[in-house]
């Protein structure tokens, strides 16, 4: 039976969350992310890929046109609008599943929202001001992700005396902020940020404690699809080869209580969820 809290509703959308942890689909339409990049940087086929993910069981599609790969450099707003405004349009006229713009720039943000995004999905947490107002202004869902410094320096020897306590720390401090702002609880989402600023044992730990996030009082968002600390893992070196071991920390962020997981691989990370929501139960 489906409560009330399962259903997380907006102006103009929803998410269920009735059967347990939902997938949300990455869309890079950029030259050089890590894992796809230069892949749908063509509208038509970025188009052809948000159609195919959400026929494949992605609850949300996630657009962005910023690699934010360690040693990245940043992208101007306008870029950002020229390539991700298109395909924002052309797929929110013909998928029912909401978009997120996966941005920190108010500009792109705001411009996406006018385009039809619904989620805001900011790798800086929201430490603009103006973004934080307009998502409390629209009353729409934003993910809250803790990252250290920049990602053109974030893996240049991460230090934290206790990783776990110092990502909860700086989100609740980020999710205070931003319910200041307006923005209502339950449409706060927090991210950990694996790989951002964080060695493999940082990873692993943020990984075996997610419970600590799962119990702050708010949804979790967790991103580990292809990433780096897997390849040191698994001693796979392209993006590409990483399914399996994206697929096992895709099944115990579910079996940990992780609200969204965030992939590549939406077809096969959805069936890992569907069994996954089912054992958990």
């Amino acid at each position: 039976m489906t409560k009330d809290s399962d259903i997380l509703s907006w102006p103009g959308g929803e998410l269920d969350f009735s059967s347990g942890c939902i997938v949300m689909g990455i869309l890079n339409v950029t030259p050089d992310s890590f894992s796809d990049g230069g892949d749908f940087l063509d509208t038509q086929k970025a188009i052809a890929r948000g159609l195919e993910m959400a026929e494949r069981g992605a609850a949300i599609i996630d657009i962005g046109a910023e690699s934010t790969r360690p040693g990245s450099k940043p992208v101007s707003a306008s870029e950002q609008i020229k390539r991700a405004i298109p395909i924002i349009e052309k797929l929110a006229a013909k998928i029912k599943i909401p978009i997120s713009i996966d941005s920190k720039d108010y500009e792109v943000v705001k411009t996406a929202l006018d385009a039809g995004a619904a989620i805001i999905n900011d790798i800086t947490a929201l430490s603009n001001e103006r973004t934080a107002k307009l998502a409390a202004e629209k009353k729409l869902p934003v993910v809250l992700m803790h990252m250290r410094n920049t990602p053109a320096t974030m893996q240049i020897e991460p230090e934290y005396k206790d990783v776990v306590k110092e990502v909860l720390d700086y989100l609740l401090q980020q999710a205070a902020a931003a319910q200041k702002a307006g923005i209502e609880k339950e449409k706060i989402f927090i991210d950990p940020g694996i790989g951002f600023g964080k060695t493999l044992q940082h990873n692993l730990e943020l990984l075996k404690n997610l419970n600590v996030f799962v119990n702050s009082g708010y949804r979790v968002l967790l991103g580990t699809s292809r990433k780096r600390f897997i390849g040191e893992l698994t001693a796979k070196e392209s993006p590409k080869d990483r399914i399996f071991g994206t697929a096992a920390a895709v099944a115990q962020a579910v079996l940990e209580r992780v609200s969204i997981v965030r992939v590549h691989d939406v077809a096969e990370m959805a069936d890992v969820v569907k069994v996954a929501n089912n054992l958990r139960k």
